[in-house]
């Protein structure tokens, strides 16, 4: 026994666009999907992308992703789920190394049950013939805690007094 996909109701051009940009999405997301202009920069791709999710446009998934854009899109039926992508919250956009590659940190989160988890990821994206694409994913969950450095009994005290530490805080 098969069970039947949930129907995923397309927003119309006047609501507001799943991504959370704050604006429509007809302004947003819609012409990305629609192939009517490109995304224009590496967050707009990971915001249309998350709307794909939303609405259930697995061939703007399949399009923007460099390892399958150039291969012809087949329809599984594997990929019609149940998940229910809630909002998506994006941390940081940051340049790569190089002008055609960038970095987006964001949360995308979903609904289990009565419970909303959140898929934390940090993806690349790279730049080819003015189009954004989707490459891999750099890192699942959030980036780790960066130790701060030691201080010292004779260093000067982080406090700002300008004693050292072992005169000041390090009583």
């Amino acid at each position: 026994m098969t069970s039947q996909p949930k129907s995923r109701p397309i927003p119309t051009s006047d609501s507001p666009c799943p991504c959370g940009s704050g604006q429509t999405y007809g302004q947003c997301c819609e012409p990305v999907l629609k192939q009517q202009r490109p995304a224009a920069s590496a967050e707009f791709l990971m915001r249309s992308r998350f709307t794909a999710h939303v609405v259930g446009d697995h061939l703007h998934l399949h399009r923007t992703y460099l390892d399958t854009a150039r291969k012809p899109f087949v329809a599984d039926e594997a990929d019609v789920g149940d998940v229910e992508w809630t909002r998506l919250v994006i941390h940081a956009h940051e340049p790569g190394p190089k002008p055609e590659m960038s970095y987006v940190d964001f949360s995308a989160y979903y609904k289990d049950g009565d419970a909303e988890l959140a898929l934390h990821e940090k993806s690349e994206f790279r730049r080819i013939d003015g189009h954004w694409f989707y490459t891999r994913s750099l890192r699942i969950g959030p980036a780790p805690a960066k130790a701060t450095p030691k201080v010292g009994r004779n260093d000067p005290c982080p406090c700002g007094s300008g004693k050292k530490f072992k005169q000041c805080c390090g009583k």
